[in-house]
């Protein structure tokens, strides 16, 4: 229960400076100064986006993971028909945080 709550507030401290340190990167024109205090926000936010999808997306590949596993273990037979779309499935996970990555790079290297 402890582990689920530690969970949680990470993911809601990582929404929340989300939430207001991406619009003070986006505001600011390409070729002005930034102030300090913003540029540590904004490596902030790139770290803790980066961070949080990656810990999303391992969470949603161990469950098809496990899912596919238990449903071949069941059904032997059927292992063609459950491993393709699983790892389709695992193909559309691992992109989605590939692009958070993109997206954290964006942000860092905005400065």
């Amino acid at each position: 229960m402890l582990k689920k709550k530690v969970v949680w507030g990470i993911v809601l401290l990582g929404i929340f400076l989300n939430l207001t340190v991406v619009p003070l990167a986006f505001a600011e024109e390409a070729g002005s100064d930034l102030q300090p205090w913003t540029k540590s926000f904004i490596a902030l936010a790139g770290g803790f986006g980066i961070s949080l999808a990656a810990a999303a997306g391992v969470l949603a590949q161990a469950k098809s993971i496990a899912a596919g596993l238990e449903g071949i273990a069941r059904n032997p037979g059927a292992s063609g028909k459950i491993q393709t779309p699983m790892i389709i499935g695992l193909a559309f996970q691992e992109s989605l945080v590939l692009y958070a990555l993109v997206v954290s790079f964006m942000l860092i290297l905005k400065f």
